[in-house]
């Protein structure tokens, strides 16, 4: 019994900051969503675009957190600390590299990216501005991925909570100072965002130089240790693929329901990623915890953190689910305004509420497969969970459902069919045991 409160308290060490670092990520979204919001309609849709490009963009990137804290993680607890350290220094070299390559391209090929969701003109022309301008914050957000991961892997979720902190303030700022006080628009919303992530870049980097210098850990870049971390990502990035392909499909089908319909999507998903990252807090906790538990050789402690954090993981998705519910009828106002919005994306709302305690489950046996390196198999699962998922958006671009019902199928889909498929084939692996004996 001894055992139990020890790793509760240990769990919530890392859980509660990794929580608040987790919604102030998506605290971006939704400063930038109100913002623009209140500019109208057209704005908010052309920021729905962006936003899904730029996040998958970003997502397919992902795997620099993923993969950096289980190996950082594994040498912390196999008693290496200065290793771990070069683990996570060599996997934000890799992110600058990736980082800079994407801005390049990104911010050439992004009329044409826009131009795959077959939006209005006016619409498009929204989007395009702001991903242009976007497109320079996407080395920052991927150093800020490499060098969170290093940190979580160090068992420390503290400092990445202060620098989300400071970044958040410092994004709501500046989007309203560029946004309304310059009279930038669309791009003074996205050059506010990009200002801010390179300030936390500045931020991570006198930490990790700290870091490096209390256990003797090299800055250089290491050919050897950033190849090491671009093959052990690859499985992940695989995986964030079918993640992003399920994202983009959603998108695709709400624009061709209708502008206000994908105005509604965007406020639906925007609490989605709010309420998906504050859930996956716990994933957090599982992945560092099992990492270093696995390092140091104690399998039943590994079993323990699975147990405990299931448990929590479905419980917290009740309290967040409840929350979502009691505000549905008004968060299309705080986005927007508009009572008529407010309405049409209510119904949705209610839906990805019942589905919270499901995606907490889904996110912690996430996080418990990536903390023991079963990325393999995560690559090959998320592939199976669009084999039913695709067919149900099919039937809903069929049957030529809009308004109300359209964003609520919509939702059915993505937070009911999708989620749903996610948890079998997450379950069933974790029953197995297999993941125990995974090395990539």
């Amino acid at each position: 019994m001894s055992a139990r409160p020890s790793l509760n308290r240990e769990i919530l060490r890392l859980a509660v900051p990794a929580l608040g670092a987790l919604i102030a990520e998506p605290a971006f979204l939704i400063v930038d969503a109100a913002l623009v919001g209140h500019l109208g309609t057209t704005p908010l849709a052309g920021l729905g675009i962006a936003g899904a490009v730029l996040q998958t963009i970003v997502g397919l990137m992902v795997f620099l957190a993923y993969s950096t804290t289980p190996a950082v993680a594994r040498r912390f607890g196999a008693g290496q600390p200065g290793e771990a350290v070069s683990v996570g220094v060599n996997g934000m070299w890799l992110a600058l590299g990736l980082g800079a390559v994407l801005a390049v391209i990104g911010a050439v090929s992004s009329p044409w990216l826009v131009s795959l969701f077959g939006a209005s003109d006016a619409v498009a022309a929204q989007a395009n501005e702001y991903l242009v301008i976007s497109m320079w914050g996407l080395p920052a957000m991927l150093i800020v991925f490499a060098a969170t991961g290093l940190l979580r892997g160090m068992q420390d979720t503290m400092t990445p909570l202060w620098i989300a902190g400071l970044g958040f303030g410092a994004n709501a700022l500046l989007n309203w100072l560029f946004i309304y006080g310059l009279g930038w628009g669309i791009a003074g919303s996205a050059a506010g965002t990009v200002t801010a992530q390179w300030g936390m870049v500045a931020a991570y980097a006198l930490v990790v130089r700290r870091l490096a210098n209390r256990h003797s850990a090299s800055l250089r870049a290491q050919r050897a240790g950033i190849r090491s971390t671009a093959t052990s990502g690859g499985w992940l990035f695989l995986r964030t693929v079918s993640l992003r392909v399920a994202l983009l499909a959603t998108v695709g089908i709400a624009t061709g329901i209708g502008t206000e319909e994908l105005a509604g999507w965007q406020i639906v998903f925007t609490i989605f990623s709010a309420a998906a990252f504050a859930l996956d807090a716990l994933a957090i906790a599982a992945q560092a915890l099992i990492g270093k538990e696995l390092g140091a050789g104690d399998e039943q402690q590994v079993h323990r953190v699975l147990a405990r954090t299931v448990a929590w993981g479905a419980w917290f998705g009740v309290v967040v689910g409840g929350l979502i519910a009691a505000s549905s009828g008004v968060l299309g106002i705080v986005f927007t305004g508009d009572p008529e919005i407010a309405a049409l994306v209510q119904p949705a709302l209610l839906v990805l509420a019942i589905a919270q305690p499901i995606a907490g489950v889904v996110f912690v046996l996430d996080g418990v497969l990536m903390g023991a390196n079963d990325a393999r198999y995560l690559a090959i699962a998320g592939g199976l969970n669009l084999v039913p998922f695709l067919p149900a958006l099919w039937i809903i671009a069929a049957t030529g459902v809009d308004g109300t019902a359209g964003l609520v199928w919509l939702a059915v889909a993505f937070f009911g069919v999708y989620l749903l498929a996610r948890l079998g084939t997450l379950g069933w692996r974790v029953r197995s045991g297999r993941w125990l004996a995974a090395t990539v």
